[in-house]
């Protein structure tokens, strides 16, 4: 009898434990889904996209990627900040239509998975010769400088309110311990939004109509060769940033991912999960930083908690009421926290240029120069002089602005330097 109650106890144990660890793993996958919400609606929220859209492009790409990579990797893949400059002109030049931005993202995709068979066959080390950090660092910048206007438009509207959720979040990120560390852009909007509510600048009345559950506004892509030669090309940009994250993320764990599962691999999860994405009306998904930093503190690598937060994203999806309530966000309030994030990006770009150690002889300064004057400055060149800096594709596209910069500092990189380690 002592025997039967003592086999009892310790089934009860065995389930009060998987209990407990399962309250653990929810817990932790919110924790994962909170630091990822931010800035992966963000994007979405600047270009136009549909956020409920992004939320289940990001959760269904996090699983894609795990799929691929044998589920050993702990990621969860975000929307990237990389493409919102190429995606806010091909809106522009199809008059706010974003399913062309769509047909370029699946390219972009397209070529990510391209790529990772490339990675396979020849090896990463002969890729990364024509993407050091002389021509990385500086597209990174571009990227960010880039996107710097379009946050203080939407900052001026109301300064006061953009400094205060600035302030905020910086003073967070640079001060914050701990956990809140990693939620400094939630806080930041968090106290912006309340604000501009006290302000009485927050516009509830859109929250009325919204149903509480819905079905994404999913978009069937258009292809257009014009979209396409912008917004393909940025896959150069992205590809050593996703070098980089990949690395970091094995560092912080104790792994080496570039060799187990291997590079190719992420780079399937990401370009799959990118071309997924395109197909329903999201943006080009990546991996996060933010991800890297949560597994920093916490110190559990579990993968199958980065896929319990996917499950919840998707969920979030269609809650409609989510998506409703993120537009009563004002402009001004992500004006200010856009402003910290693309100088953060900018930065980004010359801390490659440090860490690398990159020489500034002659060559890699005329290469440097090369990408910040064309990804820069040539919009302004041809306002103010009429003269297109630009290769034509057809007689009313072209490529220029990063797409430019990134070809011809690859180009001109080799010719100077060539492909030596």
């Amino acid at each position: 009898m002592s025997e039967n109650i003592l086999r009892e106890a310790n089934v009860k144990t065995k389930k009060d434990t998987i209990g407990l660890d399962s309250v653990k793993k929810v817990i932790l996958a919110l924790q994962h889904l909170v630091a990822m919400f931010g800035a992966t609606v963000l994007v979405p929220m600047l270009t136009g996209l549909d956020t409920s859209v992004a939320l289940v492009a990001a959760g269904v790409g996090t699983l894609l990627f795990h799929l691929v990579t044998k589920g050993k990797v702990p990621v969860f893949l975000g929307s990237s900040f990389a493409f919102i400059p190429v995606i806010l002109t091909v809106k522009e030049m199809y008059h706010g239509d974003l399913t062309y931005a769509q047909g370029g993202i699946i390219i972009a995709g397209a070529l990510y998975v391209m790529t990772s068979f490339i990675v396979k066959k020849i090896g990463v080390d002969k890729i990364k010769r024509f993407l050091p950090a002389q021509v990385v660092g500086p597209m990174i910048m571009v990227i960010g400088l880039n996107l710097v206007p379009v946050a203080y438009g939407m900052a001026k509207s109301n300064l006061i309110v953009a400094a205060i959720t600035l302030c905020v979040a910086l003073t967070i990120t640079l001060k914050g311990k701990g956990f809140s560390k990693q939620l400094s852009i939630l806080i930041g909007v968090v106290v912006g939004y309340l604000v501009s509510m006290k302000m009485g600048i927050v516009d509830m009345s859109v929250m009325k109509e919204i149903p509480v559950v819905a079905i994404p506004s999913f978009t069937f892509p258009k292809f257009e060769i014009g979209a396409i030669a912008i917004i393909a090309p940025v896959v150069l940009a992205v590809f050593m940033e996703h070098i980089g994250d990949i690395t970091t993320n094995g560092q912080v764990v104790g792994q080496n991912f570039i060799e187990d599962p291997g590079l190719n691999r992420t780079l399937l999860g990401d370009g799959l999960a990118t071309l997924f994405a395109g197909f329903i009306g999201g943006p080009a998904n990546t991996t996060y930083g933010e991800n890297t930093g949560v597994l920093a503190i916490t110190k559990n690598y579990d993968p199958s908690i980065l896929r319990l937060a996917a499950v919840f994203a998707i969920l979030l999806g269609f809650v409609a009421k989510i998506g409703g309530f993120l537009r009563t966000i004002p402009v001004p309030v992500m004006g200010g926290i856009s402003l910290m994030l693309f100088s953060m990006i900018s930065l980004i770009g010359v801390k490659t240029i440090k860490n690398e150690k990159v020489a500034f002889n002659m060559k890699n300064i005329i290469v440097m120069v090369a990408i910040l004057i064309l990804g820069l400055g040539a919009a302004y060149i041809e306002k103010y002089t009429g003269v297109a800096i630009a290769i034509p594709i057809t007689a009313s596209v072209k490529i220029s602005g990063l797409s430019l910069a990134a070809i011809v500092g690859v180009v001109l990189n080799v010719v100077l330097n060539g492909t030596k380690k």
